[in-house]
């Protein structure tokens, strides 16, 4: 069975997405097949991967209210190891619309069981908040990764987050685990990146990745273009980090 991995915060701009991506397309590139499930109704994995997901009759909100398969909903992408259940803006209407469904928080753990087999890792891009869909992320996952943007007040949203995990291990997944922190914006000359990284290690010891994703023109403009930095610049700085945590990753599922 492949291992579920949902990418969460309850802040937007921290990197999730753009982890998401890369850290898939890494471990593609490494031989290991992987799953991209796009639950953010703004879809930016999606377009990131070079996907209009508005153009696709079946993508993972047909799957959540029960209209498709999820096996219906899987594209390829550049990478043939990699690939995605896109997402477009019929899933902003997800929200209300699972509220009156029941098993309301499994539906995407259900849609899952279905493809699991086929994939060695499934990685969830969630949204920046924590609502039904980020519920169902975390009712899906063996484990959740957290981007940890270094910036002021960085460590203060994470209550939140670490709070709507307990509940889900409470009610929904007593399995759930936190995969591991990762540190994402750090730019090496300003101490206030080295104090986050430094209070994250301290809050949360040995969950913290080694391996820190530094800020990067060339990561930021990959999704504009559609690709993942290993295909848009394979040689810059953001790739190297993203290749080293695939393999940070990888090395952790087979300890």
């Amino acid at each position: 069975m492949g291992r579920v991995i949902a990418i969460a915060s309850q802040k937007g701009g921290v990197g999730k997405t753009t982890t998401a991506i890369n850290l898939g397309a890494c471990m593609a590139q490494e031989g290991r097949r992987v799953l991209i499930v796009d639950v953010d109704p703004q879809g930016n994995a999606t377009s990131g991967l070079g996907i209009n997901g508005n153009d696709r009759p079946s993508t993972v909100y047909e799957a959540l209210i029960g209209q498709a398969t999820i096996e219906e909903s899987v594209v390829s992408t550049a990478l043939a190891s990699l690939d995605l259940v896109p997402a477009g803006q019929r899933l902003s209407g997800a929200e209300v619309e699972l509220v009156g469904m029941m098993a309301r928080e499994t539906r995407l753990k259900t849609c899952l069981a279905q493809v699991r087999s086929t994939y060695d890792f499934v990685l969830v891009d969630s949204p920046p908040s924590l609502g039904l869909l980020t519920v169902n992320a975390l009712t899906a996952a063996d484990s959740v990764l957290i981007p940890l943007q270094c910036e002021y007040l960085a460590l203060e949203g994470l209550t939140q987050l670490i709070s709507a995990i307990r509940l889900v291990q409470d009610h929904l997944n007593p399995g759930l685990r936190i995969e591991g922190v990762l540190l994402t914006m750090y730019d090496a000359r300003l101490n206030l990146s080295q104090q986050v990284a430094e209070e994250a290690r301290k809050f949360f010891s040995d969950r913290v990745y080694g391996t820190v994703i530094p800020r990067n023109v060339r990561l930021s403009e990959a999704p504009s273009f559609g690709k993942p930095i290993v295909l848009y610049d394979p040689h810059s700085s953001g790739a190297d980090s993203y290749r080293e945590l695939a393999l940070e990753v990888l090395n952790h599922a087979l300890a």
